[in-house]
């Protein structure tokens, strides 16, 4: 988290610089011949993760009202009064962090943390909390004030998960044996009405004609998941062969995304460890007898989870990071 700091006085200037030389961060002074406040914060809401306010919480939440969305997709937001005695989450305390990151800076100026989220407030488990250090995204975020009502009103709430999570559950978080039955699960592949947490471990492998376009590449990932039911916020990054390093349809495929792609040479992907499809038309071609399996799992440093899949000129295939969630949900 990379925090865009604003004060408005001499003293909460201080304060801000003092607090991003510990967790670095743009500083700006509203006025006084600084941008104004309505037009730091417009230009900040959208391109950083994390706002923070030295000065009073009106002036916060007036500045950022304009702009809130969802608590999806909205940046955190915490106020330091410019004293530094009170660090306040305003927006976004679970999703967006804005919890930790008052607790962060808390400990950089000697702060109280003023968390009043109702889970945080009562110690019960926060499943959006958790989601975000299981590195997970939350596909309906509408969904997570029902498993938190059930909690909150001291009943249970399921869980089902593709993965193994060692250790005992949170209080009142009860493991169930199907998906149908879950208040909310931790998969790949959601099904039904839980709230679906998807760990962004996924690796897509991409092999493709020369001169494929985003939108044939577009369809045959729209086709490849719904195959397979997969969700596609699982992807974090794609990986191919050199040769298609200035393919423009893959590149552009990838930035708009927000993947990273990495490029592997033939005597790369021959020694990726593991069996694959061969292809002996890929290997006359490439060099190499599968491209998007054995870069998946070259990225990846994983096994692969969906072999590859070919349709319209493109083939993909999905790896998996490794992943070890755990039930640790709380700030420590």
């Amino acid at each position: 988290m990379t925090p865009a700091y604003a004060a408005f006085t001499e003293r909460g200037l201080r304060l801000a610089e003092k607090l991003a030389a510990s967790l670095p961060g743009s500083v700006t002074r509203c006025g006084h011949g600084g941008p104004a406040l309505a037009q730091w914060t417009a230009a900040e809401f959208v391109r950083s993760d994390a706002l923070v306010f030295v000065g009073a919480v009106g002036i916060a939440v007036r500045a950022i009202a304009p702009h809130c969305q969802s608590k999806a997709s909205d940046p955190a937001v915490v106020v330091l009064d410019e004293c530094g005695r009170f660090a306040v989450p305003i927006l976004s305390g679970h999703l967006g962090g804005a919890n930790d990151l008052a607790r962060q800076l808390s400990a950089l100026c000697g702060a109280v943390p003023v968390i009043t989220t109702a889970t945080d407030a009562n110690g019960i488990f926060a499943v959006d909390e958790w989601a975000k250090h299981q590195n997970c995204q939350v596909l309906e975020p509408a969904r997570i004030k029902a498993v938190s009502g059930k909690l909150l009103a001291g009943q249970t709430a399921s869980v089902w998960s593709e993965f193994s999570i060692p250790g005992a559950a949170p209080a009142g978080v009860i493991p169930t044996q199907t998906q149908d039955a879950a208040d909310f699960a931790l998969t790949l592949f959601p099904a039904g009405n839980a709230l679906h947490l998807v760990p962004r471990i996924g690796v897509l492998g991409v092999g493709c004609k020369r001169g494929t376009t985003t939108e044939q590449l577009e369809a045959a990932f729209a086709a490849f998941c719904e195959t397979h039911g997969l969700a596609p916020a699982c992807i974090c990054a794609a990986a191919s062969i050199d040769l298609k390093q200035n393919e423009a349809g893959l590149l552009a495929f990838c930035q708009a995304h927000r993947w990273k792609v990495s490029f592997y040479s033939a005597a790369q992907l021959q020694a990726a460890p593991g069996t694959f499809t061969p292809s002996h038309f890929v290997q006359s071609v490439t060099g190499v007898d599968n491209v998007c399996e054995r870069a998946a799992v070259l990225a990846a440093g994983g096994p692969i989870r969906i072999p590859k899949q070919a349709g319209g000129g493109v083939t993909f295939a999905l790896a998996l990071r490794p992943y070890a969630p755990d039930w640790r949900w709380q700030h420590e």
